[in-house]
């Protein structure tokens, strides 16, 4: 019932910003709200039930593949006339009538890997040969291409639950001084290589230096928000999403609704998030075995923390990124992905714990 609500609201926010592409250059809002229901929606809830009834044990077989494939599906990004580039990024494959974004299905295969690998040795992750160097490498690769797209946000954001799961399945804590070292390292270098990174967190630093240029998107979305007061404009009335906000329908659809539902609508909307996450641990703690444990957690967590991700963006409480809000913005690939974790969280709760 929770994503289902979640799903329902979405749609109605995702078809009202969509409105500010009319005033946009070649836009097609008809055509916007057919891919995400139809393509988003459609292909979304019947991955969501075929989720829900595979065997959870058959899953648990078929984990190592799926990651395979996964990385496979992600590595023909980087093939000419295969992957698609938009904005200096090659993320997407481009199928002629849509284009599809292979990270978001690499997230699930990683943490399906991870549950399956981690499972088995939750004792003996205290041996750095058994334990931390091949988790590094497990995640070493997927990360790797990720950041060669550049796609930094979900390559931080792969990192951030491989560490939560692995903890979870019992790893010492002395690693998490090796991971937190190595993840800082890993961010100042890729800070230092590119130029709009280390951008992003001046203008998080001091977003008011560059208000027209790199601070723009967020000065723009803290106007929207504050424009909201307490209960909106009123549902379609927004005004910043007209040429004022840049992607209203996709990074900076938070502030539009925002705007719109005042904070009490945001804070509903957060606060099913929230249920939403905390249902999921819930169902992690009660799973049958460790691995339906740490599958329902790596999702939960990767739900939550996108949601904290692009609505603390666009809050100025943490730099820009390109993360989605999960259900609500636009991609197609995004939407899907994130009810197939739900799909998978909600058949780990059917095998809980008698």
């Amino acid at each position: 019932m929770l994503v289902l609500c979640i799903v329902l609201a979405g749609l109605a926010i995702f078809s009202s910003a969509s409105l500010g592409l009319l005033a946009r250059e070649n836009s097609s809002v008809s055509k916007d709200i057919l891919q995400q229901a139809g393509l988003g929606l459609g292909l979304g809830f019947l991955a969501l039930f075929i989720a829900r009834a595979i065997p959870l044990a058959f899953i648990k077989r078929l984990s190592p593949y799926i990651y395979v494939i996964t990385i496979f599906f992600t590595a023909l990004v980087f093939i000419p006339g295969i992957g698609f580039q938009s904005g200096g990024a090659v993320r997407w494959i481009d199928l002629g009538f849509t284009t599809v974004q292979p990270a978001e299905f690499l997230k699930i295969g990683l943490v399906l890997v991870l549950a399956w690998w981690l499972a088995p040795r939750a004792r003996g992750l205290a041996d750095f040969k058994k334990g931390l160097l091949p988790f590094v490498f497990i995640l070493a690769l997927p990360s790797a291409m990720l950041l060669a797209q550049p796609n930094t946000s979900t390559a931080l954001l792969i990192l951030a639950t491989g560490a939560v799961m692995y903890f979870a399945a019992g790893a010492p804590w002395k690693d998490f001084g090796i991971l937190a070292l190595g993840l800082a390292l890993i961010f100042v270098s890729v800070a230092f290589a590119r130029p709009y990174v280390l951008e992003r967190i001046k203008t998080f630093i001091n977003p008011s230096a560059n208000s027209l240029t790199s601070g723009y998107q967020l000065q723009q979305s803290l106007i929207a928000i504050g424009s909201g007061g307490l209960l909106g404009r009123g549902l379609g009335q927004s005004v910043e999403k007209f040429n004022y906000l840049p992607e209203p329908d996709g990074d900076s659809i938070f502030a539009v609704f925002a705007e719109e539902a005042g904070f009490v609508g945001a804070f509903i909307l957060i606060a099913f998030f929230l249920a939403l996450s905390a249902r999921g641990i819930v169902i992690s703690g009660h799973a049958k075995d460790l691995y339906g444990g740490l599958v329902a957690l790596g999702f939960s967590f990767i739900i939550i923390m996108q949601v904290f991700i692009n609505i603390g963006a666009m809050l100025g409480m943490i730099p820009l990124t390109g993360l989605p809000l999960p259900f609500i913005s636009h991609g197609g690939t995004a939407l899907v992905a994130v009810l197939i974790m739900c799909g998978l969280i909600l058949n780990v709760a059917s095998h809980r714990k008698a």
